[in-house]
């Protein structure tokens, strides 16, 4: 068995001793060395020796000293204490590892020395109190910040959100900590204000999560990204129709919280749009135009990992012919209307699958806040059995937190005729495979999401929902 030698003087060395006791592994047998009374534990275990005597006393160190002993502890209060011990146990051996609780900044040029700062340690600790201060595992794993504690603050973009519907590129939420409870998380559960995530990824990343997570309500497009995007291929599009998505996402760029908006153009045509569409490169608008690349397809996979894309402004002719691209993109997608969009006051649901609405709601929320409009939500339920009251529940309580109102539309008459003729309203739709694959012969289905295209001349956002595969 492998013996560990410890010397130990003052209270922490007893309560190092109390832990060591309490916590004992069967592998190792414990040599104690003391010579205050006081700090020896009233707890005891068979596998430790105690040994009284100054330990600053070469010959007696010597004398309990073998080659049995792969490790050494030198928890002392005083500084001449510590320093002689140390020099007595390299005396004793060259390699044996030492760890030292060091109160002093000692200095000492060893490789099999490990000095662990008081100090340090418990400003540590004292500072994972903060609130809003992330903690990162520093016993375990790499210690360098691949694994981080994250507490969920009340107004987070996180709160209310699936782990499905949350993005998570090389880091991931391994668990989460709630009412003083483990939860080993699936793609539907839910996060929830002041629970604490237990994250691991590359450490560069997990530091803009740390801030990402603690963003308050207003944070949109965020998490989902950064940027507004619109990609122009000026040879599908008219003048019209590209100037149309522009004034558009112009107006988006005005109201929410994004960092820049990107126009990318491919196929350019030299016109009066063209040199106007160049004009707009300037403070947080940027414009690229791409001469070379002229798939649509390939430009928007390459764009979507590098432009930090938040929210991608389309019209209808792209959704229709790209929808499977958008739908993989994973990423909300507005789809602009027929008519003015300072002309929206209402955000509009029509609820298929409450599983799915409840996926991104929150988002629908944070959007509609920072936007200023209150929110419809169609309760279509022609046999009265209520399937929507825990979606409104769940409505009612993200209304108390954005404090934006809802109204409830009840109604036996089919929702979609009454949208058709609104001019006044934005529609939001979970992106599922249930829209990516609608098409003519869904005509006479009751979902929904198959029959958004019936409602093309509403705005419409598509939002990602993380399907699981």
């Amino acid at each position: 068995m492998k013996e560990i030698l410890i010397i130990a003087d003052g209270i922490v060395a007893k309560q190092f001793l109390e832990r060591v006791c309490t916590d004992l592994s069967s592998d190792n047998n414990y040599k104690v060395v003391y010579y205050n009374e006081k700090t020896i534990t009233d707890k005891k275990a068979t596998q430790v020796k105690y040994f009284n005597f100054d330990p600053t006393s070469f010959s007696k160190l010597r004398s309990i000293f073998n080659d049995s002993i792969v490790e050494v502890f030198i928890v002392m209060k005083k500084k001449f204490d510590t320093e002689e011990t140390y020099k007595n146990i390299r005396i004793l051996s060259k390699d044996v590892h030492i760890i030292i609780l060091d109160n002093w900044k000692l200095e000492y040029e060893d490789n099999h020395l490990s000095l662990l700062s008081a100090g340090e340690i418990l400003t540590s600790r004292l500072f994972d109190f903060l609130p809003n201060v992330s903690v990162i595992a520093q016993n375990v794993g790499l210690g360098i910040g691949e694994i981080m504690e994250i507490s969920v603050p009340f107004g987070s973009p996180y709160v209310y959100r699936h782990i499905s519907a949350i993005k998570q590129k090389n880091w991931k939420i391994s668990a989460i900590y709630r009412a003083n409870s483990l939860i080993l998380p699936t793609k539907s559960t839910m996060i929830l204000p002041n629970d604490v995530l237990l994250v691991i990824g590359d450490p560069n990343i997990l530091r803009g999560v740390d801030i990402s997570i603690k963003q308050e309500f207003g944070s949109f497009p965020s998490p989902y990204g950064k940027n507004i995007y619109i990609l122009i291929d000026m040879l599908m599009s008219c003048e019209k129709e590209i100037m149309n998505m522009i004034n558009n996402a112009f107006l988006l760029h005005s109201m929410i919280n994004n960092q820049k908006l990107i126009i990318k153009v491919i196929n350019p045509t030299y016109s009066k749009c063209f040199n106007k569409i160049k004009s707009y490169n300037t403070g947080s608008t940027r414009v690229f135009i791409d001469y070379e690349k002229s798939d649509f397809e390939k430009v928007l996979k390459e764009d979507l990992k590098i432009a930090n894309i938040g929210l991608m402004v389309v019209n209808n002719k792209i959704f229709k012919r790209y929808k499977t691209q958008l739908y993989d993109a994973k990423i909300p997608i507005l789809k602009v209307g027929n008519y003015d969009f300072s002309k929206i006051k209402k955000s509009v649901l029509l609820p298929q699958n409450s599983l799915e609405m409840e996926k991104i709601t929150a988002t629908i929320f944070d959007i509609s806040s920072q936007l200023g409009f209150d929110i419809d939500l169609y309760d279509y339920d022609p046999e009265n059995l209520s399937k929507n009251e825990e979606l409104i529940q769940h409505f009612k309580n993200l209304s108390a937190m954005f404090n934006r109102h809802f109204n409830i539309i009840k109604s036996k008459n089919n929702p979609i005729m009454e949208l058709k003729s609104r001019s006044d309203a934005i529609e939001f739709i979970p992106f599922d495979k249930d829209v990516k694959d609608a098409n003519i012969f869904s005509l006479f289905t009751t979902n929904f999401q198959k029959l958004h295209y019936k409602l093309e001349n509403l705005y419409q956002v598509f939002m990602p929902i993380g399907e699981e595969k």
